[in-house]
């Protein structure tokens, strides 16, 4: 058996409590059922928390690799990002900000995006990615990251350095400056992360057995009729799933 390679990833742990704004498929859904047992871990649960729906077996690799190949995405949790991962800002506690995010969600309104597929992106890792563009996604995202910023410290040099580390173009630079992550506005892409960052004869090897595995989940649009707030809480934890809120306004459009 070949034995799949990892890229080694250069994530630092954080040495307070992090937030971030993050969309969760629903509860009952399919994909939550399905991402549950792909990762490996219940954001909803308590750590060490029983319940999970027994992990797929994919040929040619063994529980071992496998737990190995989701290692990082485990940490996070099932979701697709909205607002990165940030550090409450000097006067600002979690209390207000939930309070700021019900507003926000009750006059947002919920919508749809195209059924979503399996890709590599970024850093050679797998996720699932709409098949189409969504400009309603990419407002609710740019919204999620102006309207909360004052709850974000800003970044410290460290994290700049890290981050600069993969390598940014002029306009990914601005916004890491600006927002204190490259990957947002014009360079923002939903995404539900799958894998950590893998070489390309794994990614061969995975591909058509995760598609496969996921595709009961992958067949229709997707509704995005909700928010969530995750949080870490002591270093290395891992992200939980705090609090959701659901989309409650009204649409101008023909969405729903």
């Amino acid at each position: 058996m070949t034995t799949p390679t990892l890229v080694q990833s250069t994530t630092s742990r954080p040495s307070v409590a992090r937030y971030a704004i993050y969309w969760a498929p629903p509860r009952d859904s399919e994909l939550t059922r399905r991402g549950l047992a792909w990762l490996g871990r219940d954001a909803e649960s308590p750590v060490g928390g029983g319940g999970l729906p027994p992990r797929p077996l994919v040929a040619g690799f063994s529980p071992e690799q496998l737990t190995a190949l989701t290692a990082e995405p485990r940490r996070y949790a099932l979701h697709a990002t909205l607002k990165p991962p940030f550090v409450l800002a000097e006067g600002h506690d979690a209390d207000s900000l939930r309070v700021d995010l019900d507003r926000f969600a009750s006059s947002s309104a919920p919508f749809f995006i195209p059924p979503l597929r399996l890709e590599v992106i970024g850093r050679r890792f797998l996720a699932l990615i709409p098949s189409a563009p969504s400009p309603d996604l990419d407002a609710l995202a740019a919204r999620c990251v102006t309207q909360f910023d004052s709850y974000r410290r800003p970044a410290s040099e460290e994290e700049l350095s890290r981050r600069r580390a993969t390598g940014l173009d002029p306009i990914e630079e601005a916004h890491l400056r600006r927002w204190g992550y490259p990957y947002v506005h014009d360079r923002f892409r939903f995404h539900v992360t799958l894998t950590g960052p893998l070489d390309a004869a794994t990614i061969e090897r995975l591909r058509a057995p995760l598609a496969a595995f996921f595709s009961p989940a992958t067949a229709a649009p997707v509704e995005i009729g909700e928010i969530a707030l995750f949080v870490e809480r002591t270093a290395g934890d891992g992200f939980t799933l705090a609090t959701r809120f659901a989309l409650t306004g009204r649409s101008s459009s023909s969405s729903l």
